[in-house]
């Protein structure tokens, strides 16, 4: 998963890490780790869908050539 990483300010001490509270340094909530995972879940799905089941790989790639053929006409 992706982590946020809070940069140190100058002036701050050298041990002040980004562990420690900074007063004035507050990191907002994250906002799109349920949506995060869901994109994983669903290539993770798909990767094995592919290896499972090679055909609806191939039928989903003439699927989508048609419709972009069908969008050019």
């Amino acid at each position: 998963m992706t982590h946020h990483v809070r940069d140190k300010e100058a002036g701050t001490a050298p041990e002040a890490s980004a562990d420690i509270d900074v007063p004035d340094r507050d990191v907002p909530p994250r906002k799109g780790e349920v949506r995060e995972f869901l994109g994983l879940a669903l290539a993770a799905g798909a990767g094995a869908l592919f290896v499972v089941r090679p055909e609806f790989y191939a039928a989903g790639v003439h699927i989508l050539a048609t419709q972009a053929a069908a969008l050019v006409h």
